[in-house]
């Protein structure tokens, strides 16, 4: 199996480019976002490989990262995610941004890339949940708290302050964000509307 590749780039098609290797011209299909990170043609650049054989085909895929293949091989644990929805979701957001919407649930940011509906998006957040958090550059009290709301075992002072901030137009991951701060600091039995008041102040910032 090929797990790295280091050679220069030959040509580039559509979703893939031809790394050429001591001579040999090795096809490898990649995400639209590490296609933009790569350098010109004759360039020399290094991938991760992730390598899938079939009776009838072997294809290479390429990454910029170890940590991005790491999700394309994530992401195809989850039931209905093959080679291109996972390519699809790397091509529209980052490790780091896929990692931070699956720990905050937000399904919304996920359907963003192609092919991804909310039933694809619900599978990706309810079966990878477990592993985001710990990628992700969140806090672990705004983490546990939107799967409090998620689960509706949240105080209910918690799920009112949500709820307001929701219908003020803000987006539930951003509100759950700001209703996280102002719980640790004022308690999760506070007032819903002194939640409202501090997490409006720490939107505000």
């Amino acid at each position: 199996m090929i797990g790295k590749l280091k050679g220069i780039i030959d040509s580039y098609g559509e979703d893939s480019v031809i790394l050429d290797v001591g001579g040999v011209g090795y096809l490898v299909h990649c995400s639209a976002r590490t296609l933009q990170a790569l350098p010109t043609v004759g360039d020399r650049v290094e991938l991760a490989i992730e390598t899938h054989v079939r009776e009838d085909q072997i294809r290479l895929f390429g990454f910029v990262s170890g940590n991005e293949r790491e999700w394309f091989r994530l992401l195809q644990t989850v039931q209905g995610v093959g080679t291109k929805v996972a390519l699809a979701v790397l091509s529209t957001l980052k490790p780091a941004e896929l990692a931070s919407a699956i720990a905050m649930r937000d399904k919304a940011t996920i359907t963003r890339a192609p092919g991804v509906g909310q039933k694809v998006a619900e599978r990706i957040v309810t079966e990878l949940k477990d592993k985001a958090p710990a990628l992700a550059a969140v806090d672990p009290a705004v983490v546990r708290l939107t799967g409090d709301l998620d689960e509706g075992s949240a105080p209910q002072p918690v799920r009112d302050a949500v709820s307001a901030l929701v219908n003020l137009g803000y987006a539930q991951p951003q509100a759950a964000a700001a209703i996280a701060a102002a719980a640790r600091e004022a308690g999760a039995q506070a007032e819903t509307a002194r939640l409202i008041r501090m997490a409006l102040r720490e939107l505000a910032r």
